[in-house]
């Protein structure tokens, strides 16, 4: 298993972020335009549930399509979500989301858990691509979030 860990710290509400993060319609807005992220299934325009399945098809390599479903599997609003892949390219992933009050704003931990399909050629993939493009599609997303809701000065 794998684990990456992102934090972002943002100059808004706790409820403002939640309300942004839990809006399955704003991922196409911090997702790299190249991967084409499409939701096809999902209810848009609804806050999120816990047993929510979402359906979306996005390019993340090569104009290679994935088909990809999650599921919300915990809620506790406005402090955390959780989704887990029901069907897509790991054997699994699941994706906290946690918000936490800060001075000045939120402090915002995306921890990804996932395995790769196909064993010890699954692992070289990662090493290779995968771990890296994880780390791209995020430094992308914290770097959308920061112009959409702000950047937090450090200090």
């Amino acid at each position: 298993m794998y684990t990456l860990k992102y934090l972002q710290r943002i100059p808004v509400t706790i409820e403002t972020a939640w309300d942004f993060f839990s809006s399955p319609e704003n991922l196409s807005r911090i997702t790299p335009p190249e991967m084409f992220f499409r939701i096809t299934d999902g209810l848009p325009g609804r806050q999120i549930y816990e047993g929510m399945l979402i359906t979306y098809t996005l390019y993340p390599f090569m104009m290679l399509p994935v088909e990809w479903e999650t599921e919300i599997i915990s809620v506790e609003r406005p402090f955390l979500f959780v989704d887990r892949q029901k069907s897509g390219p790991y054997e699994s992933w699941v994706h906290r989301h946690e918000f936490r009050e800060i001075p000045g704003g939120v402090e915002m931990i995306d921890r990804i858990d996932y395995v790769m399909p196909f064993g010890a050629f699954g692992d070289m993939v990662n090493a290779l691509i995968v771990s890296r493009r994880l780390d791209e599609v995020f430094a992308y997303r914290k770097r959308r979030t920061g112009e959409i809701l702000g950047v937090m000065n450090p200090g």
